[in-house]
Formats: structure tokens, sequence, C-alpha cells
């Protein structure tokens, strides 16, 4: 009788993947390194999910929640999704997949809404939030002071789509265009990494009297010599002086003291209206985006079945990988984590699906579901 009333209980909190027949698995499978969810269904339709690791530590984080994006009943009510890439370790990625979205939640239940301003003030309380972490820690594990994240976050909800991020994850529109038929790429996200000159612009018009701001090394540009995003979540050693000496690392210590931050954690925020003519985003990691151009990606999910969609995204790019190191495919597969990351980056991939009629829908299916594949329902 128990198990019968939890399989009618499941079926009513963990709604199928797909009402197309597609996979219904809720918690996506794993095959060696790579992680993937090959359908799932959104609040606005379909979507798809891949990751796979490199490094000795997975460092990407990312998530899928669908349904209320508030603590309130009233809503508002949407799909979010985040895409959060690690350096220097994974707990920066990992506070950012525990704390961000409940940070959106209880800024949207204040505003009886969704803004820019509400995903801002989740970034900022997110920020805070791991400083507070690194503060506690620092006697006993300094290096943490040396850890961050990239933070992608999308945000779907009443017909409009949010972008905001810091870092150099990419989100990818592919738009039909009514003249061709075609499927164009349209980058979404601003990107801070200061291999773009226009970064690296920006440091230097806001640390005039730094001249070594932005430093080429060993032909990569870097700020400090050090890292080679100018935002970010965490990497307080570069963002508050009392956290840049020892006992952190020698390489970490910047020689001459600094009065302001180095790095910010201020995202840059957009704002679309969802249109008939756009097909799907393409969240991901820098990760695929080494190896891909965002035309590359959109082809291959228009020109492919959506099912395994990013699962095929990870797998081209992890093609192009082997095809640069003069490889087979089949070989890389067989290197170890740790190792892999002289190959590639972790790289995470998340696919949405925008099926326009649904797009202002008020409430639906509620789906959390997290890369790697840990899957749990809201609260109705």
């Amino acid at each position: 009788m128990l198990t019968t009333l939890m399989k009618l209980l499941s079926a009513c909190l963990w709604p199928s993947s797909s009402s197309s027949g597609k996979s219904s698995d809720s918690t996506g499978k794993q095959d060696g390194l790579l992680w993937y969810k090959d359908s799932g269904q959104h609040l606005v339709g379909e979507f798809s999910m891949a990751v796979v690791q490199a490094n000795n530590l997975l460092e990407d984080q990312s998530q899928v929640e669908s349904g209320p994006l508030s603590t309130l009943d009233s809503g508002p009510y949407g799909t979010f999704i985040g895409v959060y890439d690690g350096h220097g370790g994974p707990e920066t990625s990992r506070f950012v997949n525990d704390h961000l979205f409940q940070h959106l939640k209880r800024f949207a239940a204040e505003n009886a809404s969704m803004s820019i301003d509400v995903i801002r003030k989740a970034y900022e309380a997110t920020e805070e939030g791991f400083l507070g972490v690194v503060t506690k820690q620092w006697p006993t594990k300094p290096q943490i002071a040396a850890v961050g994240s990239c933070c992608l976050v999308g945000v779907i909800c009443g017909g409009m789509l949010y972008i905001a991020n810091v870092g150099d994850s990419r989100a990818v529109l592919g738009r039909a265009m009514k003249a061709t038929g075609e499927v164009i790429a349209l980058q979404l996200s601003a990107e801070h990494n200061v291999s773009i000159e226009s970064v690296r612009q920006e440091m230097h018009s806001l640390h005039p009297d730094d001249s070594h701001i932005v430093m080429l090394k060993h032909n990569v540009w870097r700020v400090k010599g050090l890292i080679q995003i100018s935002r970010s979540i965490g990497d307080v050693y570069l963002k508050k002086a009392e956290f840049n000496k020892e006992p952190l690392y020698t390489k970490y210590r910047i020689r001459e003291p600094f009065k302001r931050p180095i790095l910010s954690g201020e995202p840059s925020i957009t704002e679309h209206e969802i249109q008939p003519q756009d097909q799907f985003l393409i969240f991901a990691s820098d990760g695929l985006w080494e190896q891909l151009s965002n035309q590359e990606a959109v082809d291959i999910v228009q020109n492919h079945p959506r099912n395994g969609i990013a699962r095929r995204l990870v797998k081209m790019a992890l093609q192009e990988a082997a095809k640069k190191r003069e490889m087979r495919y089949s070989d890389l597969k067989k290197i170890e984590r740790g190792v892999r990351r002289h190959f590639h980056d972790d790289i995470t991939v998340v696919v949405i699906f925008l099926d326009t009629n649904q797009v202002s829908s008020v409430k639906g299916p509620s789906l959390s579901i997290r890369g790697g594949g840990m899957t749990f329902p809201k609260k109705l």
C-alpha cells in the first residue's frame, strides 16, 4: 500500500520529463566522465543538459529550475537556468549552485515580480555570502580566498528573457530569419575576459593608476598576470586586500597593496522580449566555446533532434579537442580526469527550447535539476 502511495505521489511531484514519450529519467544518466539529461520539460518547452568532467574535481556546476520563481505562491513563475564555471577549486561554484536561486526567489517575493534589480540583488547576496565563507575559513583554509566562479544566469518569465553574467560563460540564442528560414546565432551575454580588447580598456579606465592592471603572460592576457576574467563571484584575494597576504600562497599575492577591488562581482544584465522567431537558447561554460563558434553550436542544435542535443554538443566539442591534438576521439575518452584537463576544460551545456505558445504561461510543471544528477521537486 505504501509503495503504491509513493508511486502516486512521485507521479504528481515529478512530472514526466517529456510529453512526447522521450527519456523520462528524472535524474539523468552517467557514462564515465559524462553526465547527461537528454530531454526534460520546463515551463515553456523542452530542455537538454550535459556535463563532461576534465578536472580532478568537477568545477562546473549548473541547474535548471522551473515553476515558482518566488517564495510566494502568487508568483512569478518561469524557468531559471544557471551555469557556474569554477576555477581554483569547486567551492565557489557549488556555493553559487546552493544559494543564488534561493536569493533570487526571496527578492522576487519582496518585489512581487521579476526584474533586473531582483537578479542584481541575488548576485550581490551570493557574493556577500561567499565572502562570509572565506572570512570564516581563512584561518584554517586560506587558499579558499583564491577560489572563484563565473556565473551565467537566464530567467524566462512572463514572456521576457533576462540574461545575467560575470565571467566568460556564454548564452547564445538561435533565431529564425523570416526571409530565408535560416537560424542565426545571437550572443546574448556580455563576456568579461581580458583577451577581449574592450574588456582590457575597461580595466585600464577603472584602474588608471595601475599600468600593470592587465599583463601579457605566456602569450595570454591576464589581470595582474593572474586571471583571465575581470568579473567573478569569489576570488576574494583580488577584491579585498586583507586576504592577499600570508598564509595565501605566494603565487597569488600581489606585491603592491591595492585600495579598491581589482575584480568585480557586478553582473552585466540584459532584458529581451521573447519573439516568435526565437527558437532555442544555448547556455554553456567556456569549455564549449573554446571548441565551437556560436554559429556552429546553433547549426548543430538546429540540424539534429532535440533529444540528446546537449550531449551531442559536448561530443562535438570533444571531437574538436581531439582533432587539435591530432588524436582520436575514442582515445580522448579513455583519458582520466585530471590528466584530461590538459586536453579540454570541464564542459557544461544546457539547451532550452522556446515553445512560444507557452512562453506567457502562468503555471506548469515544477522541476529542479542540477548538472551531475541531483533532482528534486519544489514545494507546490
